[in-house]
């Protein structure tokens, strides 16, 4: 429970930090972003329960990364080991699929590396993300339908897919089986 009091406090941090250096007010943002100024309000005072939705609008927003919004100062020069059952969930299907956000390769251009869990007919739909994003999916068991632009895609286990991330795109577990995967995004280039 600490741990999680913790990462609430570091992302009402990050999230009041980036907005302040982008010059906009909690209604502005509020608007940008699709979340209620209410909402935003209360993340900022470290209060409530961000959905990985809602922590994707405010990044894609505020120019920023998912991960940058939650990771605390930097640590040094350490190795970071990061197992699933050591990290919360930032998302749970209705079915009990999973996606945990395991490691973040800071640089430049960011990238965010995943593990997910999705069931036969379990289905994460994402907003686009900001312009220059990239995703890969690979698929390590199972099957999955990635559904770009409209249009489906079967990726079976050992294959991947990679595809621009400024559109509309879902997730969806297919086949008889539960269906892992790792994903990475992309980011691209911050401000310098």
């Amino acid at each position: 429970m600490a741990e999680n009091d913790t990462a609430l406090r570091t992302v009402a941090h990050n999230v009041r930090t980036a907005r302040l250096r982008a010059g906009l007010s909690l209604e502005e943002l509020s608007r940008r972003a699709q979340v209620s100024k209410g909402a935003l309000a209360a993340l900022e005072k470290a209060q409530g329960n961000p959905n990985l939705a809602t922590l994707v609008r405010l990044a894609d927003t505020l120019g920023i990364s998912v991960p940058t919004l939650m990771q605390g100062p930097p640590e040094g020069r350490t190795v970071r080991i990061a197992s699933p059952e050591e990290i919360e969930p930032l998302w749970t299907g209705e079915h009990g699929g999973q996606a945990r956000l395991m490691l973040v390769i800071a640089g430049a251009a960011p990238v965010e590396v995943w593990r997910w869990r999705l069931h036969p007919g379990e289905d994460y739909p994402s907003q686009p993300h900001q312009a220059g994003v990239v995703e890969t999916v690979s698929v390590t068991t199972g099957q999955m339908i990635l559904v770009l632009d409209g249009v489906e895609h079967t990726v079976t286990a050992g294959q991947s897919a990679t595809f621009n991330g400024d559109s509309p795109h879902t997730y969806r577990g297919a086949g008889t089986g539960p269906c892992n995967l790792i994903m990475t995004v992309h980011l691209p280039p911050g401000p310098a």
